[in-house]
């Protein structure tokens, strides 16, 4: 993945998104760090804080939550979200990147995979998401390769 002045990887946008970061630039809080997603006053959000008001909520809102065992004064089940992190993201994205486009995935390669989610070798992506790779069923080119080379004429 090419390296910006900074030396740090660049990621692949889409133009909604890009345009989405830039609109937000011009309208966040100012400070004299000049971040991106600053708290209100401008300055460095604490990870907590964007866990507890960012990642959860939303989590919470599209249920994806699993039940701690738990019950309100109601009697209804009480749900926690189900990842407590943002490395989840990652494995969101690595896992989107690479499921099949039937199932709403990008059906990404291994190699453009591991490019995008920066691993040092495509051998870390595959032991880490290789699983996740759809197989295919050979046994019909298989067959073929086989009546091919050996001359066997298919029977019915």
């Amino acid at each position: 993945m090419p390296k910006s002045d900074a030396g740090q990887r660049t990621i692949p946008l889409a133009p909604i998104v890009v345009n989405t970061l830039k609109e937000w630039k011009l309208a966040c809080p100012k400070g004299p760090l000049d971040l991106v997603f600053p708290n209100a006053k401008g300055n460095i959000e604490f990870h907590t804080n964007i866990i507890r008001r960012g990642l959860w909520p939303v989590q919470m809102d599209a249920r994806v939550t699993v039940d701690t065992g738990k019950k309100d004064k109601e009697g209804r089940p009480i749900l926690e979200p189900k990842y407590s992190g943002l490395h989840a993201l990652r494995h969101f994205y690595a896992s989107w990147s690479i499921n099949r486009k039937a199932d709403g995935g990008l059906e990404l390669p291994g190699k453009v995979v591991q490019t995008r989610v920066g691993h040092s070798s495509i051998t870390v992506t595959m032991d880490t998401y290789g699983h996740l790779f759809p197989s295919t069923d050979d046994s019909e080119a298989l067959a073929e390769a086989e009546r091919t080379l050996l001359g066997v004429v298919p029977t019915k």
